[in-house]
């Protein structure tokens, strides 16, 4: 069998090795010239750090970021609203990192070109369709560096190239399935600063018109007593900037809301103010889809499933999309019925990917920020006097439970797998 996968990104990149480790043969196509370490910071949860452990880069990981301790709400007061441990503070088996984008990728992409070898990532090959095939599916790429069109021919195609994705459109085109706006901006950047709170925390700060959120990226930074934060502020746009959704921007159409946002603890003024690049990104998503898989062809990540940046949960989805598409591939390998294996992944991942896309639609977890503006526009005294007892913490187990990370169930995870390993020595 022979995967061909277009896009390397975080999910290609993941189900490369995946399918490497489980003894499938894969190759990818990448649109850009040379992959380098562009973008901000990300989170990675329990289950996806989980995923990359087995992989064998949790000591990477934890070389390149942070390892996360909690997350805190706050009101646009800087009112504490809910904090909770996260990663191995919370009991999990598997920590939560922060960490910049770029050297995630880059740690994927090394791994890769190891395992793989060298040439399993091609480089300016930009997809722009596909055909099915007796054998599988074709794939028709243009190489960037003198326009040439070519054909590849795999058992099986994953388009894992993000939100814009040529594949997706050609099965669902743009005037029925378009970018949808949330009426929300947000713009990104990171800078090194002095540490907030015990150097490992995050926070979110406001309500869904106006939020801040921030958190340290760089196990480097902390190292030697500083700080690499990334943050990104949100304000309501009702018109959606006329741009590409990742520009740079000027601060000050957006640092002036958050003139005031100095609580002791942090100076977020300042963090702005700091930070020499900053990023623009309307807030889209796309509605969920009827079906991923066509033949020997599916969907991956973005590409299948675009999501609001809430609840930190992007990057873990496509990496746990990519552990079902491998196991599935794996389970029905010698078996002629490739397609079978597809619309399992389908069968497994779709509808899990459709309910976190409509969650953060109610901004999933960060509910708590907008109902204690709703509640409580000018602040409290005590936030018990606003929230029933235990809300705040059943919002954030139902959304934990919704995204297959609460603490439960990943625990129940670990325990079958040490037992697993048990038996098998």
């Amino acid at each position: 069998m022979k995967v061909g996968i277009v896009g390397a990104g975080i999910g290609g990149l993941s189900l490369a090795l995946l399918l490497h480790q489980r003894g499938i043969a894969a190759e990818l196509w990448e649109s850009t010239s040379e992959l380098k370490p562009l973008g901000v910071g990300i989170n990675l949860l329990p289950h996806a750090v989980k995923e990359l452990s087995e992989l064998g880069l949790l000591a990477e990981l934890a070389r390149l970021g942070i390892a996360t301790s909690s997350l805190a709400y706050y009101n646009k007061h800087g009112q504490l609203i809910w904090r909770e441990p996260r990663g191995l503070d919370a009991g999990y088996p598997w920590p939560q990192f922060s960490l910049h984008r770029g050297a995630l990728q880059m740690l994927l992409l090394d791994a890769v070109k190891q395992r793989l070898g060298a040439d399993a990532v091609s480089c300016g090959q930009r997809a722009e369709s596909f055909e099915h095939t007796p054998r599988g599916a074709r794939v028709w790429l243009r190489r960037k560096q003198d326009g040439a069109l070519h054909a590849r021919e795999v058992d099986v195609l994953v388009a894992a190239d993000g939100i814009r994705s040529a594949l997706r459109s050609q099965l669902y085109p743009e005037d029925r399935d378009p970018l949808r706006y949330s009426g929300r901006v947000l713009w990104r950047g990171a800078t090194e600063c002095a540490p907030y709170a015990d150097g490992r925390s995050m926070f979110m700060a406001g309500h869904p018109d106006q939020k801040f959120v921030a958190y340290p990226i760089s196990a480097a930074a902390h190292a030697r007593g500083g700080s690499e934060v990334n943050w990104i502020a949100e304000l309501s746009v009702p018109v959606a900037p006329d741009n590409d959704w990742n520009r740079r921007a000027d601060k000050r159409v957006f640092a002036g809301a958050f003139a005031g946002w100095k609580w002791g603890w942090i100076d977020i003024p300042a963090l702005i103010e700091q930070t020499e690049e900053v990023y623009e990104f309307p807030l889209v998503d796309k509605d969920p889809l009827p079906r991923w898989t066509f033949g020997q062809f599916t969907l991956l990540g973005d590409a299948a499933h675009p999501l609001y940046p809430i609840g930190s949960n992007g990057s873990a989805q496509a990496i746990l999309d990519a552990r079902c598409l491998a196991d599935c591939l794996h389970a029905t390998r010698g078996s002629k019925d490739i397609n079978y294996a597809l619309r399992e992944y389908e069968a497994e991942r779709l509808p899990k990917t459709a309910g976190i896309l409509l969650r953060n639609r109610l901004n999933g977890p960060e509910q708590v920020m907008q109902l204690a503006e709703e509640r409580a526009p000018d602040g409290f005294s005590n936030v018990d006097d606003i929230f029933a007892e235990s809300e705040l913490a059943e919002i954030s187990v139902r959304y934990k439970k919704l995204a297959g990370f609460d603490v439960s169930s990943l625990q129940a995870q670990a325990a079958a797998d040490a037992a697993r390993q048990t038996r098998h020595a």
